[in-house]
């Protein structure tokens, strides 16, 4: 990995860029590398952005942003945000207000008819799923109170497309269907192994999802394989793979890096 003697407090923030592919510890930043993209690409509000998101979560949860006085603001530094300004993005990210767990709500919220899959293992997905992207607002009730803050809410949808957003553990289904435009992708490593879940009591949770090491490479590889035979690896435009202290086995990096680089090894140039 190269990121041998990193303390503590600079673990959130590090991170590196390879061609079209940001690799950091926490998938905080890909709000940011996706923002870095938008500003670059110039997207209209209606065009429709593929999301491939490997992930254990979904990370829609509600960013501590809100509007005040009709501006969206950073609830923590009360500095102003605009996913087209990079800088803002980064400023909210260092602040804490954009964080794990709510990162792609910014984003839904700026691009509503993404189309977003989302590739999860059992025992959290067991099946394929399907939702409409409803972009809505849950009220501050602490930093701002009364404030409105960015939040998704998911409801039932017959199949997915523009606006909607799909679950699966099968490859197949994730990647079905997917129609043009720009594509996006999201590796959280703890999609192949989410071990610890950040919960200190994993031991004692039942069933989890904590593979070997050979079964995370085996999957890294169909995940990768799938990606090239349905000819989508020269169409992702930016990638980000976070390697989620707390969620994925340390002692798993090296070896689950080597095979990505592998297997994306177009998007590194």
């Amino acid at each position: 990995m190269g990121w041998d003697g990193i303390g503590l407090s600079a673990m959130a923030l590090a991170r590196r860029r390879s061609g079209r592919v940001l690799t950091a510890l926490y998938d905080t930043w890909t709000l940011l590398s996706w923002s870095e993209w938008a500003a670059r690409t110039k997207p209209g509000h209606d065009q429709v952005i593929t999301i491939l998101h490997l992930d254990d979560h979904r990370d829609l949860g509600s960013p501590r942003l809100g509007e005040v006085d009709g501006v969206l603001r950073d609830l923590i530094s009360g500095k102003p945000f605009e996913l087209h300004d990079p800088r803002s993005v980064l400023a909210a990210t260092e602040s804490g207000a954009v964080g794990m767990g709510s990162f792609l709500t910014p984003f839904v919220h700026a691009f509503p008819r993404c189309d977003v899959r989302q590739l999860c293992q059992p025992p959290k997905i067991s099946g394929t799923f399907d939702w409409h992207i409803r972009s809505t607002t849950q009220v501050d009730d602490m930093l701002a109170p009364g404030s409105l803050r960015p939040a998704i809410a998911l409801e039932p949808a017959d199949g997915p497309g523009p606006g909607r957003y799909r679950a699966t553990d099968d490859v197949g289904d994730w990647l079905a269907d997917i129609g043009p435009g720009p594509v996006l992708l999201h590796v959280d490593m703890d999609y192949f192994n989410n071990r610890y879940d950040g919960d200190c009591d994993w031991p004692d949770r039942h069933p989890r999802h904590d593979p070997a090491i050979g079964t995370v490479l085996d999957k890294i590889d169909e995940a990768t394989s799938a990606l090239r035979i349905a000819g989508l690896l020269e169409r992702i435009e930016d990638a980000v793979i976070a390697f989620s202290p707390g969620f994925f086995p340390a002692e798993l990096w090296e070896a689950s890096e080597q095979r990505l680089r592998q297997g994306l090894a177009e998007l590194y140039g």
